[in-house]
């Protein structure tokens, strides 16, 4: 036999057993990355399931569940007091109205002025938007009294109460660029500014459907009857 033949035969099995031998070594690598990730899969799932039983997990389920509650009550009496609409009173509701509540709007207004109903557009919009707020309007022909009071001289005027207090006011339109196509937005950033509503975390678009919050707050109250009940 040739003994450079035998030589080639002897380094091609040599090539042979080093490459088994890596393959080998790499599957031994690749079961063990596997072994760990399917323990710690399994951890994850102890640990969630340690999690679900918690105390202190429940506890902060419990008390949003009570500051839901909270809210909701404090809404159903914001709206026993007339908050959550744009409402129209009467010159002997006017004092009740006005200090009945800590943020009053109210519109003094006449039912012939086309600005007046732009105001009242406007007013109705942001009424179901800030509950905190008392939104109402007054007709100036029938309130001679408070007019006189409260020197209201043109129409539309919109008189911002704190506390019972006239704080500041809006005269016609000249805070609002003095046009008729201002957007609710406008409206309510201005109030914003002076102070007497607070900004919403939710950007609402001024087309947006007026019994949107009411529906959201609806769901709420619904969420916390259906926990309440299941207590």
């Amino acid at each position: 036999m040739d003994p450079n033949s035998v030589k080639s035969t002897l380094s091609n099995l040599a090539f042979g057993n080093v490459m088994a031998a890596a393959a080998r070594d790499y599957q031994k690598e690749l079961l063990a990355e596997q072994k760990p990730q399917a323990s710690s899969s399994v951890n994850q799932e102890v640990d969630l399931d340690e999690l679900m039983d918690d105390p202190e997990l429940e506890k902060l389920h419990a008390d949003r569940i009570a500051a839901l509650k909270k809210e909701a009550e404090k809404r159903e009496a914001l709206k026993k007091q007339g908050h959550g609409e744009y409402r129209e009173i009467t010159e002997g509701d006017f004092l009740g109205e006005v200090t009945g509540s800590e943020k009053v709007i109210c519109h003094f207004y006449h039912h012939e002025f086309y600005r007046c109903k732009i105001i009242d557009k406007h007013l109705k919009s942001l009424a179901p938007r800030h509950l905190d707020m008392k939104f109402i309007k007054l007709d100036a022909e029938n309130a001679p009294f408070f007019v006189t009071k409260l020197g209201v001289k043109t129409l539309p005027c919109v008189i911002l109460f704190r506390k019972g207090i006239a704080v500041d006011r809006l005269v016609g339109f000249q805070d609002l660029g003095g046009k008729d196509d201002f957007t609710t937005k406008a409206l309510e950033n201005l109030l914003i500014k002076k102070g007497i509503i607070s900004e919403k975390k939710v950007d609402d678009d001024d087309d947006e459907d007026d019994g949107y919050h009411e529906n959201r707050c609806q769901t709420v109250r619904a969420s916390v009857n259906s926990d309440s009940d299941s207590d």
